[in-house]
């Protein structure tokens, strides 16, 4: 099995981008949420690089990639990744986004179909926010010019994770704490902004070529299950997978789950 992990230099992308690549056959790439990182799918990676290629991406600004300006959106994150894509002459993949890297994935649907095999948005939407939610953005990036990005970071992971499943898994929420200390200050405003300020892309599901596949946790605060359930209804390519005693964080609190319906899934876009 082939196992490789790689920095793209900065004259292909604006920084380097720190990936994964490990795995032969059809390509998966798979894409962290906010102030996350690739390591997230580590558990994923190992079960299905048995008959998959798997690449899993560091978005710039967190893990280990580098962001170099102080204004992104959803659509420059795409091209940056479709700079990845071209680099590894990659001609088609199902792309799995949790969170942010949902909405990046959309932005890339928009830009790119033709490289899609599929599309999972992973605890992610295609609506944009609402004004409440852009007031909440607002008040996130008021935080950390006033306190710094480390206190943010500590206080935002825990409650991704259902009430009930937080002290079962207070080693992986202390993992990812970790890992969200990782992310910029830069990186962590920028994309904020970028995310208020992304446009609605219902339209993308609703038209989709290629299989779709959304997975919520039943009791998911961030990303409400009936909001899925109204996109679900687009299109007879969607399929919704709604996972019980399920917060933010469906590749933890309910690994084989969701790893099961992703598996489902990806049957159906690769024949």
């Amino acid at each position: 099995m082939k196992t490789s992990a790689f920095v793209l230099h900065a004259a292909v992308m604006s920084k380097p981008l720190v990936y994964t690549d490990k795995g032969n056959g059809p390509v998966l790439v798979f894409v962290h949420g906010f102030c996350e990182s690739k390591s997230i799918w580590n558990a994923f990676t190992q079960t299905l690089t048995s008959s998959y290629r798997v690449v899993c991406v560091d978005l710039p600004g967190f893990g280990e990639s580098q962001l170099d300006q102080d204004t992104v959106s959803m659509e420059w994150f795409a091209d940056e990744f479709h700079k990845l894509i071209k680099l590894l002459n990659i001609p088609g993949f199902v792309y799995i986004g949790h969170s942010l890297g949902g909405y990046v994935g959309l932005a890339y649907a928009e830009k790119y179909p033709a490289f899609l095999k599929g599309l999972c948005l992973f605890h992610s939407t295609a609506y944009a926010d609402s004004e409440e939610r852009k007031t909440n953005r607002n008040k996130t990036i008021a935080f950390i010019h006033k306190y710094g990005a480390d206190l943010f970071t500590q206080s935002f992971i825990e409650p991704l994770f259902l009430l009930q499943n937080r002290q079962l898994f207070k080693n992986e929420i202390a993992e990812l704490k970790a890992i969200a200390k990782q992310a910029s200050e830069k990186g962590i405003i920028a994309t904020t902004e970028a995310m208020r300020d992304r446009p609605d892309r219902a339209h993308i599901l609703q038209t989709t070529k290629v299989p779709a596949l959304l997975i919520g946790g039943r009791n998911d605060a961030t990303i409400p299950i009936q909001k899925l359930k109204e996109l679900a209804n687009l299109s007879p390519m969607i399929t919704l997978a709604e996972i019980d005693a399920c917060g933010h964080m469906g590749m933890y609190e309910q690994k084989e789950k969701t790893l099961g319906v992703l598996q489902s899934f990806l049957h159906t876009c690769i024949n």
